[in-house]
């Protein structure tokens, strides 16, 4: 469930980042130059989907088992929790994540970045939030690419989650970076934050207790929805 936004809820000016940031090149042509219009939801838009406990396998949230073989790179676990602006846990929620490989590459048509495709390692999965909103993904930390905003331009090491709520129609998207990425004082997507403890927000903490010796890092990362204290997110619906 979504909380109901109430007027203490609200976030603070700095939290979000603008549809248009001349930096991020690409935000030129995508921000809107017109007032949004209003369209009503419908039913079907506005209830539903609803996920239980069954809905998902484990293996849907562990992307190391996704071919024959161990893909390359570092293994990492990365565990934390989905809450409203209140701390209470937004169980039953779907979340959804994907990342570049070891090498910084997509499983996707369109990078053709020069880097090597890992056939044991499809990049994609997705969890159910348990009853106190927790999540837990076993994966592979992500190289860094070039992605031409501008010259010799690198995006930092990052996952993507998508977070689903009450319905269709209400699905937020954040990034996970990681700590001590010398790329984030660089990265205008990162930077288009203006709130300096927002974007820090965005930054995954390192967990040795969550860490499996000789096997796997650990990073924590909570994704909070409204409030003083909410993650930062790429979309609003």
């Amino acid at each position: 469930m979504i909380a109901t936004v109430r007027p203490f809820d609200l976030e603070p000016d700095g939290v979000q980042p603008p549809y248009d940031f001349p930096a991020y090149t690409s935000t030129q042509k995508r921000a809107p130059k017109r007032a949004p219009i209003h369209v009503a939801h419908s039913l079907s838009e506005i209830t539903g989907p609803s996920f239980g406990a069954n809905w998902s396998e484990p293996i849907a949230s562990d992307l190391t088992h996704q071919g024959k073989g161990e893909p390359l790179g570092e293994r990492i676990i990365v565990e934390g929790r989905v809450i409203d602006g209140d701390g209470r846990p937004l169980r039953g929620t779907l979340l959804e994540l994907w990342q570049a490989n070891a090498a910084g590459r997509y499983v996707h048509k369109r990078d053709q970045h020069d880097a090597p495709l890992d056939p044991n390692f499809l990049g994609a999965g997705h969890a159910i939030t348990d009853d106190d909103g927790g999540f837990r993904f076993l994966t592979i930390k992500p190289g860094a690419y070039p992605w031409r905003n501008s010259h010799n331009a690198w995006r930092p090491a990052h996952i993507h989650f998508s977070v689903f709520g009450a319905g269709f129609a209400s699905r937020l998207i954040t990034q996970m970076y990681f700590p001590g990425d010398p790329l984030l004082a660089l990265d205008p997507i990162y930077n288009s934050i203006p709130d300096a403890g927002a974007r820090e927000r965005l930054i995954s903490r390192y967990d040795p207790e969550l860490s499996q010796a000789e096997y796997a890092l650990g990073y924590r990362f909570d994704i909070v929805l409204r409030g003083p204290r909410s993650t930062p997110l790429e979309n609003r619906t």
